[in-house]
């Protein structure tokens, strides 16, 4: 069959849209009572407009859209007057805040005289909303509907909503009054409005800089509450992914700033690590006291918003920003890349001096040990035992410590067996293995099934002493000393941001292991005094004039074990 001419499918497709529009008025025409009705609700009114404001893309609702527009719905009733939204990538946050609302709030709530000032770190994404919002206002619907007088079903006459001769690219204002002003954040000086939408305000690539992310809550603390056109009644709503521990959502909640938080990680966690113990960690908000939300997931890891991102695009996620990355822009709970205990410049330099002890070949070691730190039967009220890891590490002639391979996974009993005895047969040289004995009865039989597993190998089962910082102290003290390094690959990056995150990650497994086998490799007497200020007799592991020298480095810096950085603030701050 022969195709149609270009020019016999462009008068169709016109033919088609002209009836389309035509049958959308004549429906506007006899239902615009039950249309406006409809749009009582932000939710309802985002259905009924979402196809002039994102042509062509099909509207995809869930509970987290509906929880966003419920809590912009107090807003809009005066309950809520601030307003912090912690949200992952992609969730229409941008077009449900900034187009969306003020759009409702003008027409369906009658409310066109209020002022709005969106800002956001990208003027482009700004200049974005502002058309958005203007083109949606500016629609036939739209106009039919809201952009004359009228008056509401209570009686009250409400000023119809028309574009003016101000209708740009970044400020629109209506025949009622209102307008909708769009700036980049840090350009906020001499605006304001009844609203303030602050939309990212932080530059995703420049959050890790302290100089970059400082000067945007400095902007934020000093300028945004004098933006507002009344302080006691206007309102500001701030959506963002989290970036950074010390961002403009951590500043707001270290500072106890008054704002209703909505926090919606992508991962549903009923529990998460803040000062080594475990919180609940389940989103729930109040208004004067009341309950007004809760987030409804039950089982450990269920999706926010599955209808749009299902369970392999999640992963996906993963994949691509990493343990650190996904934390933060999509669990919202963030922490600083330097780590608390360990930081990472002490094993990817810090670009002073090329120091990076990322190396491409194992070196000659003298000595070598995995250590393993199984996951436990079953979880409790003080500690997430819910994954696998193991650590390789030799020691070489000239004292240093070389982490040769990592591993973490989630397995049932038997298939972890199968795992550890294909490692330790993956290991060269019949590498040592140090396995945890728990005291309880059932760390008994893992231990006696373990070394059934691994009959041939070397296997030493040891009891842990002391807390995990208490453990893993040697091992951060030898790393910040440039003492240990690590062989290249794929585990590296993993293992770092699960290592750079302890003690306020949630995950400690490799943690665990890597100070075990550091712990093995070089054992340690410590008495009263060295216990609390951090100093350790080493035994044998490392030359006199090696040892000496170390310790004149650490008592010059003054940052002995005991003095090494241990951040415990969680999300709350």
């Amino acid at each position: 069959m022969d195709s149609l001419p270009s020019n016999t499918i462009d008068l169709l497709e016109a033919e088609l849209a002209s009836r389309l529009a035509s049958e959308e008025r004549e429906r506007i025409a006899r239902d615009a009572d039950a249309i406006r009705a409809k749009c009582s609700t932000l939710m309802g009114f985002v259905r009924e407009f979402w196809s002039i404001v994102e042509p062509g893309v099909p509207f995809v609702e869930g509970w987290a859209i509906n929880a966003v527009c419920a809590h912009l719905e107090a807003v809009t009733r005066g309950e809520i007057k601030r307003l912090l939204i912690n949200i992952p990538p992609r969730m229409s946050k941008s077009t449900m805040v900034g187009v969306f609302w003020p759009a409702w709030e003008w027409g369906p709530q009658g409310l066109g005289h209020l002022h709005y000032l969106a800002t956001s770190f990208s003027g482009p994404n700004v200049n974005r909303d502002t058309a958005k919002m203007a083109k949606l206002v500016n629609s036939d619907k739209y106009q039919r509907l809201y952009g004359k007088d009228r008056t509401s079903p209570n009686g009250k006459a409400i000023a119809g909503v028309q574009p003016s001769d101000k209708w740009g690219e970044k400020l629109i204002r209506n025949t009622a009054g209102g307008q909708r002003e769009g700036r980049p954040f840090s350009k906020t000086t001499g605006a304001g409005g009844d609203r303030l939408i602050v939309d990212d305000p932080h530059d995703t690539e420049a959050a890790e800089s302290d100089v970059q992310r400082q000067k945007t809550v400095r902007t934020f603390r000093e300028g945004v509450s004098d933006r507002l056109r009344n302080p006691q009644e206007s309102a500001i709503v701030v959506v963002m992914q989290r970036l950074h521990e010390r961002d403009v959502s951590g500043e707001i909640l270290k500072l106890g700033l008054g704002y209703v938080h909505l926090n919606l990680p992508m991962e549903f966690e009923a529990t998460r690590k803040e000062g080594g113990r475990l919180i609940d960690a389940r989103c729930r908000t109040y208004v004067d006291g009341e309950l007004f939300f809760e987030d409804p997931r039950q089982a450990e890891g269920d999706l926010l918003f599955p209808e749009r991102f299902p369970r392999s695009t999640v992963e996906g996620y993963k994949m691509a920003k990493g343990s650190y990355g996904f934390a933060g822009q999509y669990q919202q709970r963030p922490t600083p890349r330097e780590g608390g205990l360990f930081k990472r410049e002490w094993f990817e330099g810090d670009g002073s001096d090329g120091s990076s002890r990322i190396l491409a070949v194992a070196p000659a070691l003298v000595k070598e040990v995995r250590a393993w730190d199984f996951a436990a039967t079953e979880a409790n009220s003080s500690n997430d035992p819910d994954r696998t890891a193991s650590c390789r590490m030799g020691r070489t002639s000239d004292g240093r410590f070389v982490i040769v391979h990592a591993s973490v996974f989630q397995l049932s009993p038997a298939a972890t067996e199968l795992r550890v005895k294909a490692t330790a047969d993956g290991d060269t040289n019949r590498v040592p293995v140090r396995i945890p004995e728990d005291p309880a009865a059932g760390g008994k039989y893992l231990v006696r099934d373990m070394i059934r597993v691994l009959v041939g190998y070397t296997v030493r089962a040891v009891r842990p002493q002391g807390s995990k910082e208490a453990r893993a102290g040697g091992l951060a003290t030898q790393a910040e000393h440039g003492n240990v390094w690590l062989v290249q690959g794929e585990w590296v990056q993993p293992w770092l941001d699960e290592v750079c995150n302890f003690p306020n990650g949630r995950y400690d497994d490799q943690v665990d292991a890597a100070s075990d086998a550091f712990n093995d490799l070089a054992p340690s007497v410590v008495d009263n005094r060295s216990a609390s200020t951090g100093n350790r007799k080493t035994a044998g592991l490392i030359q006199e004039s090696q040892e000496a020298e170390l310790t004149r480095r650490i008592h010059q810096s003054g940052r002995g074990f005991a003095s090494v950085p241990s951040r415990r603030q969680g999300i709350l701050g």
